[in-house]
């Protein structure tokens, strides 16, 4: 019996020295025997959270040697559920895995190296700044909301499986790298002081407030985080900074000390991107940092700021009036105008026909704008889309009909490559069918063939004379658009005749059929091309040169844009911006008509943006050119001597946009010419019937010939140096000659019988 007692006894005592959490550092023992309901170290009481102070609170505090001997058992740790032991001298922290119910644990302060809250599982908020801490596992820290752990000796950090996270303080430590992919509930970030070089925010959607100066950050996008109020990214390396779709700015104008975006001491920027509204403000800062080398626009993106929502849809033509289908053509390039209320734009589709139209909450209304509306139905003639009542992408397919029958072509001469002496030269004849009919006919082009040589042309032409060529198309469809590539080699200084910089070479193509044709003038194509030496590839260029009549006041003028990625990476993306004179074009004429890549054209007051989103531009130089061509109508109010200006700002990417040349354009009168042609030339017969013979006196030689209408309209071009005409085809009536020679030009009036 004695022995019985004994044994029982013993595994007593075993059994309680077994449940005696081991804690060895001496430091840590004694504060968590030190607790007591006198301070504030330890408690039973589940915490609370008060938001709008964002602090964590208990209304009781506990003694945890519940027993009084001196030691912590585990049924004691397992009680508590907020622990303070903060500046207590602690170095290890080995025996806090018995704490299994905590959710409040604060070691601020102390000399702890590393941290491993595996088995406190419950644990919400972590306070463990100034410490020693190299290691730090939370991965089964599932609850964990706050995180503080800044001061420390940190050369990463996995919160992965820290879903639950809301706050995170982790500056002053050496991390390089930080993933916070899984920490979509994040709000408050701060990670100053740290080695980080890049930082993905793309899914913490609920971010509020970021600091994360003086780290190595190249390139910061908060554009994903609309939520977010205060953004410091100060003593970085940022190159690139995004700014769109988010309430920083925002808050900047309304906050007392507008101190809500910071981004100063960032001497490597180059770019920032904010929304449009946004841009002045954006480059206030810049300007107060003395970022001279950084450029903000509104091109990191082309959707709206804040929340959008999207309608598209694609146009076709209903070509054998049976309702359009997937067999029937697209309808390019179509103008929308986009009316909420209060504001209007526009939104042009790409070349296949499909459009993209970004938009936020509201009323929208979707109007169809065909460039000739009475040769074709369309259906719907608008629609209105509600958001957020309506699902987004709302989708809208539009069908276009016939009306009645209108036969119209268009012919444009495009100079795709500059003419230099000596070089060869690349010109695009576009042909188009902007009428509602099948068409066939021809197209010539005449040239200078002495200060010219053909090269190569593709397809090859079908005919051949000495100064000009002509193709035959059959089955051009409406809306169809096609193109002849030429290539010209230009005379250099040392042939003759000579072609020196600053020479003119005259072009003319015309497009048949003419009868019945109800826009005749845009069947024939003039270009006046003057010779450069070395040209600037980004370049803008009226197609009717610098002078028009007074008679074509209020026609179509012909602009093209060619630009050329000369950096050494591939462009993304680039926007051709145009800033129009409302002045002098009507805005609400303009119709992009070709380009070297897709492209889509968005309008909004006199701005005109060409979007080549995703073209990819390449940097060598035998694919890294481009150029877009678009028609807009003058004011019909221009008068003789007025002059209308066009320039485009090229942007390539992030970088500093780049000014085309200003081409300007004057009204002139067709009269006006530098010598009197009776002095030098001698007209017959006048009226002429078939050919019109022009005999030169005093030597003087003449370059090339053309022939106007009353309208002021060229009707015809001979770039070759002759001394006659044949004006069969043309039709009755009175016309002028002009003739060019290397001594001025002059004019005179004939009849044609």
């Amino acid at each position: 019996m004695k022995k019985f007692y004994f044994l029982f006894f013993l595994t007593i005592g075993f059994l309680s020295n077994s449940q005696i959490v081991n804690i060895p550092d001496a430091n840590f023992k004694a504060k968590l025997l030190s607790t007591s309901s006198g301070n504030v170290f330890a408690s039973t009481e589940t915490p609370i959270y008060n938001s709008s102070s964002n602090s964590w609170s208990v209304s009781s505090y506990n003694a945890i040697d519940i027993n009084g001997d001196g030691e912590i058992q585990i049924t004691e740790a397992q009680l508590i559920k907020f622990l303070q032991v903060p500046y207590s001298n602690i170095t290890s922290l080995v025996g806090l895995e018995a704490f299994v119910n905590l959710e409040f644990f604060n070691c601020e302060g102390n000399n702890v190296q590393s941290l491993d809250l595996t088995q406190n599982t419950e644990v919400k908020y972590l306070q463990c700044s100034y410490n020693q801490i190299n290691s730090l596992i939370l991965s089964q820290c599932l609850n964990l909301t706050q995180l503080h752990c800044y001061n420390n000796n940190l050369v990463a950090i996995d919160l992965t499986q820290n879903t639950a996270l809301n706050y995170l303080f982790c500056s002053t430590n050496q991390l390089t790298n930080l993933d916070l992919t899984s920490n979509r509930n994040l709000e408050s970030l701060i990670i100053n002081y740290n080695q980080i070089t890049e930082l993905n925010l793309t899914n913490n959607l609920e971010l509020k407030y970021l600091s994360c100066l003086s780290n190595q950050i190249v390139e910061l996008d908060v554009s994903k985080n609309k939520n977010l109020e205060y953004l410091d990214c100060s003593y970085n390396q940022l190159i690139y900074l995004f700014l769109k779709n988010n309430n920083v700015i925002w808050d900047y104008y309304t906050s007392n000390n507008g101190n809500t975006l910071i981004f100063a001491y960032n001497p490597n920027l180059i770019y920032v991107c904010a929304d449009i509204e946004d841009i002045n403000m954006v480059q206030q800062k810049v300007n107060s940092y003395n970022l001279i080398n950084c450029h903000v626009n509104d091109y990191c993106s082309f959707t709206p700021g804040g929340t959008f929502y999207e309608i598209s849809g694609t146009t076709k033509l209903d070509s054998n009036n049976n309702g359009c289908d997937v067999s029937d053509i697209n309808y390019s390039n179509l103008r929308f105008n986009i009316a909420n209320g209060t504001n209007l734009g526009s939104m042009i589709s790409n070349q296949t026909g499909n459009y993209h139209i970004p938009v936020q909450a509201g009323n929208h209304t979707i109007t169809p704008n065909l460039e000739n509306p009475n040769y074709f139905n369309i259906s719907p003639a608008s629609f209105t889309a509600n958001f957020p009542t309506q699902a987004s992408p709302f989708t809208q397919d539009f069908c276009v009909t016939a009306s009645g029958v209108h036969h119209d072509v268009e012919v444009i001469i495009l100079p795709t490559v500059p003419a230099r002496p000596g070089f060869d030269a690349n010109y695009k004849l576009v042909y188009s069918n902007k009428g509602n009919q099948i068409e066939n006919g021809s197209i010539s082009f005449t040239f200078d063939d002495a200060r010219l040589d053909y090269v190569t042309a593709n397809p090859v032409y079908n005919s051949s004379a000495a100064n000009s060529f002509t193709w035959n198309y059959t089955n051009l469809q409406p809306f169809e658009t096609r193109e002849i590539a030429l290539v010209l080699n230009v005379n250099s200084p040392m042939e003759i005749p000579a072609v020196n910089n600053g020479d003119q070479i005259n072009f003319l193509a015309e497009i048949t059929p003419f009868t019945n044709d109800e826009i005749q003038y845009d069947n024939i194509s003039a270009l006046k091309q003057i010779v450069v030496g070395s040209y600037d590839p980004n370049d803008k260029t009226c197609l009717e040169g610098t002078t028009i009549t007074p008679t074509e006041v209020g026609n179509y003028v012909h602009y093209v844009i060619r630009f050329e990625n000369t950096g050494t990476f591939p462009a993304e993306n680039i926007v051709v911006k145009d800033m129009i004179d409302l002045n002098k074009f009507d805005i609400a004429t303009l119709v992009p008509l070709k380009s070297s890549h897709d492209f889509y054209t968005r309008i909004n007051g006199n701005k005109v943006e060409f979007i080549f989103e995703n073209i990819n531009l390449d940097f060598n130089d035998a694919t890294n050119d481009g150029y877009v061509i678009f028609k807009i109508k003058t004011k019909p109010t221009l008068v003789l001597g007025d002059t209308f200006t066009n320039n485009a700002n090229i942007y390539f990417d992030y970088n500093f946009p780049i000014t085309t040349n200003t081409y300007t354009t004057t009204v002139a009168a067709l009269s006006t010419q530098d010598f009197d042609f009776g002095t030098y030339f001698t007209l017959y017969p006048n009226p002429a019937k078939d050919v019109l013979n022009i005999q030169t006196k005093q030597g003087l030689a003449i370059n090339s010939i053309e022939i106007y209408n009353q309208l002021g309209q060229i009707v015809m071009a001979v770039t070759n140096a002759v001394n006659s005409v044949d004006v069969a085809n043309l039709a009755s009536g009175t016309y002028f000659v002009k003739v060019n020679t290397e001594k001025g030009s002059a004019n005179a009036k004939f009849v044609k019988e």
